[in-house]
């Protein structure tokens, strides 16, 4: 007769990942036991512990975790919608929790800023997305947002749909930042067409394009500290 696997329930107390991390703080717990705290229940026959293990093999760890979807992590056995929903809200808070500030009224001190900011936000991303930070007069932020989000190489992104929002804010000037999933932060020929092409409708809208940051894994490519434009942030 094969014995049944035992849930989380009957192991000792001093075992369960919930007691280890009231004993010895979320430092002290393994990947798959802070994992296993999120998704609270596992499966038929197989603890939260065992389902977490589990989810981080199939996805090769942490990273591997962070950039799947809502649907990409229902496949797996034992994680529906709800510990998917639990799973994604916690990564994305992660992130946000590594952001620097980049809020309304500050001024941007620079490229190493702007990557500070959305280095977390992006670099685990399967595809490129392309956001812009509009800015008043003395260069301090108003809001930012997306323009467009693309396949893994290539992201669509038309002046009008940037600048729209750009005069509607009344914005003085604007940085744009996208990542490059590939983790090469250098900027393809296309990247600097399209750069060519927003400076040129800014300039006739008088909305100042400031600087273009292109992320990568671990390290990015400003264009204004490559000399491509002046007037850095």
């Amino acid at each position: 007769m094969v014995q049944m696997k035992k849930g989380i329930q009957s192991w000792p107390e001093q075992e369960r990942p919930r007691e280890l991390l009231f004993s010895k703080g979320p430092q002290g717990l393994t990947d798959a036991q802070l994992l296993a705290i999120l998704l609270r229940v596992g499966r038929a026959d197989f603890s939260a512990v065992e389902v977490a293990m589990d989810v981080l093999t199939q996805l090769d760890g942490l990273r591997g975790l962070a950039n799947r979807s809502l649907d990409e992590l229902c496949v797996i056995s034992g994680i529906g919608p709800a510990k998917a929903a639990q799973i994604l809200a916690a990564i994305e808070l992660g992130k946000r929790t590594l952001a620097a500030p980049l809020t309304e009224g500050k001024r941007i001190q620079g490229s190493q800023h702007i990557f500070q900011h959305y280095y977390p936000l992006l670099r685990d991303l399967r595809h490129e997305v392309f956001k812009a930070v509009l800015l008043d007069a003395k260069h301090t932020v108003i809001r930012d947002f997306t323009v467009s989000q693309g396949s893994l190489t290539v992201s669509i992104v038309h002046p009008r749909e940037v600048f729209n929002v750009a005069v509607r804010e009344s914005a003085a000037a604007i940085i744009f930042v996208h990542n490059h999933p590939s983790g090469d932060p250098q900027p393809s020929q296309e990247d600097h067409a399209l750069t060519q092409r927003l400076m040129a409708a800014g300039d006739i809208l008088g909305i100042h394009v400031l600087d273009h940051v292109v992320i990568g894994d671990g390290r990015y490519v400003s264009f204004a500290d490559e000399g491509h434009f002046g007037n850095k942030p």
